[in-house]
């Protein structure tokens, strides 16, 4: 592995990662925060750039896909909760939400808004192409990694470093959501870019990339792993940071309907009618580069868990589906997403971050189930709660758990149902100790 290699493979997995949801919610966060700007960027980061990094390095460490990381709980669970991820950020929620920001903010700012018919024409294209470059996985670290995001980052730097010297407005009182703990409130909303998830499904990029580099033992694809994760995380930082930045700062310009308005707003502002193919080339680059990469997990990952399926046929089936879904419209699809990885996001955490402590207790399955289950019924209240279903007896009992207001209340029930797994193997293995010892007496 050359230093070159470290670069080319971090620059795709940046570009892997920067998709719609990295677009539109950093200057919606922004805007949002004003004056709380910081501790919510910090907040968002944690989540959209700090565990995305996590589950690739949790990939290493298993060195293989999402589906051994979570049989460690039960094989079936290992299989369900893997399939419901790679659908999620795949067909069903992922692609179709990149294409349609591909759409919106780098066709329609330029050509107006058509209608249906004009998605339904740029989604026929937009997938056609990105089934043409995943049909050909192995080159995907060149394509992406050695041009698509150079061409990608440029665009952005041009962006940002412009936003800094020319919007000199100054920051605005932070709306409600963003006044008691804007910390929490970003980290909780950095759950909307699915990266931590999408983590768990490109870490398997990460790894065969490795291999065919020549890394295959175990300790160096981790501390390779970690090498690459370092430069996509100071790469998705840094452009957060800056178009978070632009958000905030572009408060004073009236109202905004959402992240993509307040991009092309500030593109318009500060490059004028250059600004809209600017900010197209981003938004393209970024959604495209996405697409190809969810389209390649989705498809490696179904056609090598169900042994009659072909890649090409399952690319095809992906691309398919994320058409149809596609033409449903942005605002649907977010919509219906948002409840799903509300429910999703805290068992990913604590399956990640349990798989770093892995060899300290054992790899016991007791300490994995204890904590998911415990998780799961603040994630299933979450999902409830943002699909505007709610409960008042199961709400009152689960507001007595520290940071439960900020959505975060899975944590402290994870820690108790990952210790009493802890204790229940312990107990579990003394018992088969004595009797094991009996009756050699």
């Amino acid at each position: 592995m050359t230093r070159k290699d470290t670069f080319t493979i971090g620059f795709m997995l940046f570009a892997l990662f920067f998709g719609a949801g990295n677009l539109i919610y950093p200057p919606e966060l922004g805007i949002q925060a004003g004056t709380s700007f910081w501790p919510a960027i910090l907040g968002f980061i944690l989540t959209g750039v700090g565990l995305p990094i996590v589950g690739v390095a949790a990939i290493a460490l298993v060195s293989d896909d999402a589906k051994a990381l979570g049989s460690r709980v039960h094989p079936m669970f290992g299989l369900v909760f893997t399939a419901i991820i790679y659908l999620a950020i795949g067909p069903f929620f992922g692609i179709p939400r990149a294409a349609n920001v591909a759409y919106e903010m780098g066709v329609m700012p330029i050509l107006g808004s058509g209608g249906t018919m004009a998605l339904f024409l740029f989604t026929i294209v937009f997938f056609a192409i990105v089934l043409f470059v995943s049909l050909n996985p192995s080159k995907i670290v060149d394509r992406i990694g050695q041009w698509l995001t150079p061409a990608l980052l440029l665009a952005i730097v041009a962006l940002s470093i412009a936003s800094f010297f020319q919007l000199d407005a100054p920051l605005q009182s932070p709306e409600t959501t963003y006044t008691a703990a804007p910390f929490f409130k970003g980290f909780v909303n950095g759950y909307l870019t699915m990266d931590a998830i999408a983590g768990l499904a490109f870490g398997i990029i990460v790894v065969t990339a490795l291999k065919d580099r020549g890394v295959t033992e175990k300790r160096s694809i981790f501390k390779h792993t970690l090498k690459i994760g370092a430069v996509t995380a100071i790469g998705l930082a840094v452009v957060y940071t800056s178009i978070g930045w632009m958000g905030a700062k572009l408060a004073t310009f009236g109202s905004f309907e959402g992240g993509a308005d307040i991009l092309s707003a500030g593109a318009d502002h500060l490059f004028g009618s250059f600004g809209a193919i600017l900010l197209g080339v981003i938004v393209a680059l970024a959604c495209f580069t996405t697409c190809v990469g969810l389209t390649v997990a989705c498809s490696q990952f179904f056609s090598n868990t169900f042994t009659g399926l072909k890649y090409s046929h399952v690319a095809a089936g992906v691309t398919i589906v994320s058409f149809l879904v596609a033409n449903l419209g942005l605002s649907q699809i977010i919509s219906y997403s948002v409840p799903v990885l509300y429910f999703i996001y805290p068992l990913a955490i604590v399956l990640m971050v349990l798989s770093f402590f892995h060899g300290f207790f054992k790899g016991s399955s007791y300490v994995y189930r204890g904590a998911l289950i415990f998780t799961s019924f603040f994630s299933l209240y979450s999902g409830l709660s943002a699909a505007k279903i709610t409960w008042a007896p199961l709400q009152s009992t689960l507001s007595i758990f520290p940071l439960f207001e900020e959505g975060l209340g899975w944590i402290v029930p994870a820690l108790v149902g990952a210790l009493l797994g802890y204790l229940l193997d312990r107990s579990r293995r003394n018992s088969k100790y004595v009797a094991a010892t009996k009756k050699v007496s």
